[in-house]
């Protein structure tokens, strides 16, 4: 009887294991559920703070599934947290579900915007949001089945189009127990490395002066759109004095109203980006210098805000390696001939030189370990220095596109992009699970995030001590 007795204990201890083709069978078999939550949100694009429906779908999601869900987190009534189990370890997926603005667009492959400069999601989180909260919702189901101890939490994180509201989140004390953080975003390509990004502070400057006829009496007047291009003069000269993997871009949000009026009002919406925060944080400074000095010759006064303000994302090799791995396993995107159609139209769009296939959306980049910051910006950053975190970006959009595209929003609407969603909340299972049933990966991951951020480090929140901008959309 032993002789049996051992096999069957050793295969009942692993019993976890047996549970992956049957997660991933029953994700396949909700795709059209998950995809239809996207394309909810999708269909209804909201700015960052204002995506009161999109929260509102998320949560009542999770909450039907069987999660303990709390809205209006951080003080920012669309952030939430979603929590099922107890102890440790402790795993978190965030997810994302802002639009960006004038970037309208219907799921077709030319240009044709649904509202002529309206909203759009041009970054994909109307997916983030839908695959995050499917990967948590299949996490806790097989947590129930098996028996799994511990705490999975989805955190619905608004605003991350330059307001930041992950920074609001950390700041409140809502990751502090958290062992690992899971992330993804979409992107043209299949890919899970541990890589970096660009640490960025935005910022909008106001100048106020005085209005007057500007033909009958100009020389009443001190015009604030003079002070507002005087700086932005003075910024553009600064390029060449700044480190060469430095971003800086503005717009200019209020002109004035009439040009025969001298603009007693003027604002500039400046970024400034790079690989380390230290650095972003000495750029800013003389940014301002520059707003003085464009105040001060042209005799106005000046205000600025601090919009936004994140780190560079912090590489785990540790976690990033499993994410590949899960990613591998769970493959690429596959076309059906309408969707290549699709796809082959789209490209024809694209600037010359551009050299893709439709068939790389099915491939899997090589693993990269890197922290050359590169592309845009991300309050993930700030997470990534707090918990250790791992990410991925799955083939959403057609190969080659690039973010905050009409394209990307095409592809976003239609199969292509449920098909990349579907590959994100699949890898990210897998990698929870693997966590999940190894926890000492927790302990290796914090050592290695110690080993990247220094002894001496100290968290400081690049937006200082402000509240949330819940208006800057408005």
């Amino acid at each position: 009887m032993k002789k049996y007795l051992l096999p069957l204990l050793v295969l009942l201890s692993f019993s976890p294991l047996f549970g992956q083709d049957e997660v991933l069978k029953k994700l396949d078999s909700k795709a059209d559920f998950y995809g239809d939550i996207a394309r909810q949100i999708w269909s209804n694009p909201e700015l960052g703070y204002l995506e009161t429906n999109s929260s509102a779908l998320l949560q009542k999601t999770l909450a039907d599934a069987g999660f303990t869900v709390t809205a209006g987190v951080a003080d920012i009534p669309t952030a939430f947290v979603a929590e099922y189990g107890s102890g440790k370890p402790v795993i978190g997926i965030m997810a994302e579900f802002d639009a960006l603005p004038g970037v309208s667009q219907q799921a077709v492959a030319v240009r044709n915007p649904v509202v002529e400069g309206g909203a759009g999601h041009a970054c994909g989180h109307h997916l983030f949001g839908a695959a995050s909260v499917a990967a948590g919702i299949s996490v806790m189901e097989w947590m129930k089945e098996n028996n799994i101890a511990g705490t999975i939490r989805v955190y619905g994180t608004p605003a991350e189009e330059g307001g930041g509201g992950k920074v609001y989140i950390a700041r409140a004390g809502l990751i502090k127990d958290v062992d690992t953080m899971i992330h993804w975003h979409p992107s043209s390509q299949n890919a899970a490395g541990a890589t970096s990004s660009l640490a960025n502070i935005s910022t909008k400057f106001r100048f106020y002066g005085e209005a007057s006829h500007a033909a009958a009496a100009p020389e009443r007047g001190k015009s604030a759109l003079d002070a507002v291009e005087a700086m932005n003069f003075m910024v553009n000269m600064m390029r060449e004095h700044v480190p060469m993997e430095t971003r800086m871009h503005y717009v200019i949000t209020r002109g004035g109203e009439a040009p025969n009026v001298v603009p007693a009002f003027a604002e500039s919406y400046h970024y400034v980006r790079h690989p380390n925060a230290m650095v972003v944080k000495e750029i800013f400074e003389r940014m301002v210098k520059t707003a003085e000095g464009a105040a001060l010759g042209t005799q106005t006064r000046m205000e600025y805000e601090v919009i936004n303000g994140v780190y560079n994302l912090l590489p785990n090799e540790t976690l990033a390696r499993i994410m590949h791995k899960n990613l591998e396993l769970v493959g690429g995107v596959t076309y059906t001939p309408e969707e290549k159609k699709f796809a082959e139209d789209i490209i024809k769009t694209y600037p010359a030189g551009v050299k893709v296939s439709p068939d790389d959306a099915a491939k899997i980049a090589p693993f990269v370990v890197s922290e050359e910051g590169g592309g845009g910006s991300t309050d993930v950053g700030d997470i990534s220095w707090l918990v250790p975190t791992v990410g991925l970006g799955t083939a959403t959009w057609v190969p080659g596109t690039s973010a905050h595209t009409w394209q990307a929003v095409a592809a976003g609407g239609m199969s292509i992009g449920q098909k990349g969603m579907v590959v994100a909340a699949k890898t990210m299972t897998l990698t929870a699970m693997d966590i999940f049933k190894d926890p000492s990966v927790t302990g290796k991951a914090l050592e290695e995030l110690n080993k990247r951020r220094g002894d001496d480090f100290t968290y400081n929140a690049l937006v200082g001590d402000r509240k949330a901008p819940l208006d800057y959309r408005k």
